[in-house]
């Protein structure tokens, strides 16, 4: 019997290529929801907890929590709604429906205070976020830990590297440096980890990150492959022009103040 996944965010950047991937290989019953609907996507503003949105998780095996603010920029007011709210009303119909499964969209910008340290980034790590988009990312691993130890089902964090739109080819276009390019994830990676994520044995609780086999990565992705089975097809090897150097001179100045925070740029942001 085939499994139904929901998938939340089916839109967006990522949830538009991961919706469009497992439509052509027909493993799963697909129910597709965004806050914008088209197509065979159900319109749903997550969060407004509402029946009209709810019940289409009865039934459900795995929901994939893709949707959120994907702004780095974001304020408060943003996060604390689309990304936080959202994710705990997403987490009470997965709990009523008795869903086992909850994979959410996480974010690399939970550890971005490790930017200009050295050693490898693990998940054992204290989170170091900086910005109101990171900490609205780590409150809702932290609620999906609740879900879990209240519920038993399967609750997993993906600290996603840096995924563009489109092609999403690798190069000194990226921003943020070294750290920017080292993180990169190809559509590729992402579409098989979602796969791998659906399909895997029971985990528990995990928080796991997402990245290519970069030259010089600092992510440990071995963590990655004994919970999900994940295995980069994809690499890329930073590529440094003057822009780039830049980007990492510049927030190697930047001293925080307090009450200031900085966005994966190490740009202000307004709270």
């Amino acid at each position: 019997m085939k499994r139904t996944v929901l998938l939340t965010g089916a839109a967006g950047n990522i949830g538009a290529k991961l919706a469009a991937h497992l439509r052509r290989e027909g493993k799963y019953n697909l129910r597709l929801l965004d806050r914008r609907a088209e197509g065979d996507v159900l319109g749903a503003d997550l969060a407004e907890y509402d029946h009209a949105w709810v019940r289409h998780f009865d039934g459900v095996d795995v929901v994939l929590h893709l949707a959120g603010d994907p702004n780095g920029n974001a304020n408060w007011a943003s996060v604390l709604r689309d990304n936080v709210g959202a994710t705990q009303h997403v987490l009470r119909a997965a709990k009523e429906a008795g869903v086992r499964r909850v994979v959410f969209a996480s974010t690399n910008q939970v550890m971005l205070g490790y930017r200009l340290k050295t050693g490898p980034v693990t998940v054992d790590l204290p989170p170091a976020p900086l910005s109101p988009y990171g900490i609205s990312k780590l409150m809702c691993e932290q609620v999906g830990r609740a879900f879990h130890e209240e519920t038993g089902a399967d609750f997993l964090a993906w600290r996603i590297g840096y995924f563009q739109r489109g092609e999403n080819l690798p190069g000194p276009h990226m921003a943020i440096g070294a750290w920017g390019q080292s993180m990169w994830l190809s559509n590729r990676d992402m579409l098989q980890a979602a796969e791998k994520s659906i399909e895997a044995p029971p985990f528990g609780y995990a928080v796991v990150y997402l990245m290519s086999n970069n030259l010089g990565m600092r992510w440990d992705i071995d963590h990655t492959r004994r919970v999900i089975g994940y295995v980069p097809l994809d690499s890329a090897h930073p590529q440094m022009e003057a822009q780039n150097r830049e980007q990492d001179d510049t927030a190697g100045r930047l001293l925080v103040t307090p009450g200031t925070w900085l966005d994966e740029n190490f740009a202000a942001v307004t709270p």
